[in-house]
């Protein structure tokens, strides 16, 4: 809802509330973003102008900017906090003073040529440039049931010269004087998405100079009150809907305010007579009830208004990725054979990775020439989609088409489309494709049709393995390479639009060496992100916890590869790198027909029982309950509060360890909940030489007589089975089987290893 009187705006969503006014003198002054308050005139209380303090300047209109809260800061004014906008005017001179003209209520507004949410009601307030005929418009989009605002910025050139942009913030968010943290989510290749808390004082940020939005800190970001945590406490986050090099600001003033802005990266536009220039969107949030709330507010937010068109609520198939069975060793009859095991275990997608097209034997060579490899694929795409449809399983097939390789033949027919000079930092042995050209868009565009158009394929995984360095274009001039960054994303974009467009139904998921790409800009167009390269259990119970905060599991990528995992070489237990890869979107990234029948008979059963609470694992809303030191319990509750599932991972065994309770979250309190867990097997050799305590005779590790008392001698599972009310499970919580300490197994004994899981269940129990 938005209310709008006598120049002073209201945006309401269910739980908060956001308003502003305009000044005597038309600045426009920040007044509130909360809880939503009972009465419109609620939000109008305004701070005390003060006289001017010390050697801060005023205005023409007596007004000290540098404290004030405001929606647009500028520069060359006294406001000495970072801007939403900073031009540069054809003189050289560079302070801006926009004021108020009017407002607007359009529908459908958007940033040209950028994604952007679905849906909402907008508001547009236009301010003016009092010294030159540049008009800002500031875009305002409440997004009432998820509690979200999206913000976004154009600038209109009507001025008879060029101006240049140096910087258009998507927003700004001006909090009163407190004591505040920023939460960040950083980290690198294989170890993305590490909540990083720090005490805000002076100024932090939160940025890629990557090209891309980047593994190395994701756009989405927190500022919460000092004692804010998961379940209560004062949280405002926001994140942009955006793929390239991202800025985010934290600053507290002199004065101890705090002003939040964030957008793309900084830049060098030129902006022409009678020309417009559009920020991406940025959207927000606010919450009373911690991290958690944050969570509750942008998951439902990203399921409904970024993620769109067939897949929006639609369950994600179970796959089977070549690339850890196969790697390049790519063939017709491996990949059909492949297929074949992945059916047998119940899988319903092959996706062939790389090595499939001509020349592809390793990762320095043919990236741009688009076309199946006949000597591996004698068929090509087409037959072999075929077969493995005809197997009853799908077929799914990764590509990287906004690269290059030296040695393809489109670079000796075209070395002019890189990005950047010949000589520059390489990564991966590939170039990046120009794409703020035309013509390297449109052979994009014509690579992909082809592909999509002339074989059966439901999936694409659309791969970057690099990012971006030396980004000279000589399709620009000279004065005009500040501009090939943010040009290459809109290229980018173009392509998708036209390419999802024409293939609705086509899965795409977007990969960038795992998460360095993961962005809702991404998700507008493909409604899933492969959230690391990382499959290692342990690893991936951290990145999937960072990424939770912002991020629903139904966007997650989440894979089960073999042991020892190929990233750490660390072994941890089948079922818990089945645990951590359910609470996202289930893939395999192994060749079961590699494994003893007794393992593809468990991931058998695995892939049964996910398929079974599907719709819980994707799209239930998730919780982050309260854990331990160096364990996570993590839930997904459907919005009825009919069932629930969660996973307990718990990464080094203690000895003699202590009994300590479970607490969930987001059951329903007065539901009567039956809990049971997946039983998982225990083995005699789990035990090694311990089981020569008991046993007749000596038992060596390995032998067959090992193997043979494995299969005859059954062990008890740790079944678990309480009834309690969701009030009781919450509060009380519940306390899992005993684990082993070194003193003895039975049937009372749970039996987790170093980096092991559990799954547990609730179903309302019903009369």
């Amino acid at each position: 809802m938005i209310l709008t009187e006598n120049n002073r705006f209201v945006l309401q969503t269910q739980r908060t509330g956001y308003a502003f006014h305009t000044t005597a003198g038309g600045v426009l002054q920040h007044l509130y973003y909360g809880v939503r308050l009972p009465r419109e005139e609620d939000y109008l209380s305004v701070p005390v102008t003060r006289n001017q303090p010390g050697n801060a300047l005023l205005d023409n209109d007596d007004m000290c900017r540098e404290d004030l809260l405001q929606e647009a800061g500028t520069t060359g004014w006294g406001d000495l906090r970072q801007p939403l906008v900073e031009l540069t005017f054809p003189d050289g001179g560079r302070a801006a003073d926009f004021r108020f003209s009017h407002f607007e209520r359009p529908e459908n507004a958007a940033p040209e040529g950028l994604p952007s949410a679905l849906g909402g009601e907008t508001l547009k307030v236009v301010l003016k440039e009092r010294n030159h005929d540049v008009y800002l418009e500031l875009y305002y989009t409440v997004f009432e049931e998820t509690d979200v605002i999206a913000r976004w910025s154009r600038l209109i050139n009507d001025t008879a010269e060029t101006v240049w942009v140096r910087r258009l913030m998507s927003q700004q968010l001006d909090l009163p004087v407190g004591d505040y943290d920023l939460v960040t989510f950083r980290g690198a290749w294989a170890r993305e998405m590490d909540m990083v808390r720090q005490h805000l004082e002076g100024q932090l940020q939160w940025s890629s100079g990557a090209g891309i939005s980047s593994n190395r800190c994701n756009p989405f970001a927190m500022v919460c009150r000092r004692d804010a945590c998961e379940d209560y406490g004062d949280v405002w986050a926001m994140n942009l809907v955006y793929s390239g090099d991202h800025l985010g600001t934290a600053e507290k003033s002199a004065y101890h305010q705090v002003r939040l802005t964030q957008g793309m990266g900084l830049l060098h536009w030129q902006l022409e007579p009678g020309a417009s220039f559009d920020s991406p969107q940025a959207v927000m949030t606010y919450s009373d009830r911690g991290f958690g709330g944050v969570s509750r507010a942008m998951h439902p937010f990203v399921q409904k208004h970024i993620v769109r068109g067939y897949w929006q609520d639609r369950e994600r198939p179970v796959l089977v990725n070549s690339w850890e069975a196969i790697y390049f060793k790519v063939s017709h009859r491996k990949v059909v054979q492949l297929a074949r095991s992945a059916k047998e275990i119940g899988a319903e997608l092959l996706v062939l990775d790389d090595g499939w097209f001509t020349g592809r034997t390793d990762d320095s060579h043919a990236l741009g020439d688009w076309t199946a490899d006949k000597k591996k694929l004698p068929g090509g795409l087409a037959s072999l989609a075929k077969e493995v449809n005809a197997l009853g399983i799908d077929f799914g097939l990764w590509v990287e088409p906004e690269m290059i390789s030296e040695n393809s033949e489109l670079f000796r027919a075209h070395p002019d489309w890189i990005l950047g000079h010949k000589d520059q930092a390489i990564g991966r042995n590939q170039y990046v494709l120009d794409l703020t050209r035309p013509e390297v868009c449109q052979y994009v565009l014509e690579s992909m049709r082809a592909i999509l158009g002339g074989a059966d394929i439901r999936y694409i995984k659309w791969d970057m393995n690099r990012i971006l360095g030396d980004t000279f274009s000589p399709a620009w001039p000279a004065a005009r390479q500040g501009e090939v960054r943010h040009r290459y994303i809109l290229g980018l974009y173009g392509i998708l639009k036209e390419l999802t467009a024409e293939f609705p139904q086509v899965l795409f998921e977007s990969c960038a060496s795992g998460g360095n790409r993961f962005d809702l800009g991404m998700l507008c167009y493909m409604p899933q992100v492969w959230a690391s390269d990382n499959t290692d259990a342990a690893c991936r119970a951290a990145i999937q916890w960072g990424y939770s905060y912002g991020y629903p599991q139904s966007v997650l990528g989440c894979h089960v590869s073999d042991a020892p995992n190929h990233q750490t070489l660390r072994r941890t237990p089948l079922e818990s790198r089945f645990a951590m890869a359910a609470m996202g979107l289930l893939g395999y990234e192994l060749d079961p027909g590699e494994l003893s029948a007794d393992k593809r008979q468990r991931i058998k059963d695995q892939i049964a029982f996910y398929k079974a609470h599907r719709r819980l694992f994707q799209f239930g809303r998730l919780y982050r309950c309260p854990s331990a030191e160096g364990e996570k319990l993590t839930m997904v509750v459907t919005p009825d509060g009919t069932e629930a599932a969660g996973v307990h991972f718990a990464a080094l065994n203690q000895p003699n360890p202590i009994q300590k309770p479970l607490y969930c979250r987001g059951l329903h309190r007065e539901k009567v909940y039956h809990l049971t867990n997946r039983l998982t097997e225990v083995h005699m050799k789990d035990f090694g030489s311990l089981v020569n305590y008991m046993a007749p005779i000596r038992i060596r590790a390995g032998s067959l007589v090992e193997k043979v008392a494995d299969q005859v001698i059954k062990l008890p599972p740790d079944a678990i089975d309480q009834t309690a009310s969701g009030a009781a499970f919450c509060q009380a919580g519940f306390y899992p089987v005993q684990p082993f300490g070194g003193t003895g197994f039975n049937e009372g004994t749970r039996l987790m290893k170093d980096f092991d899981s559990r799954l547990y269940l609730w179903t309302e129990e019903t009369e």
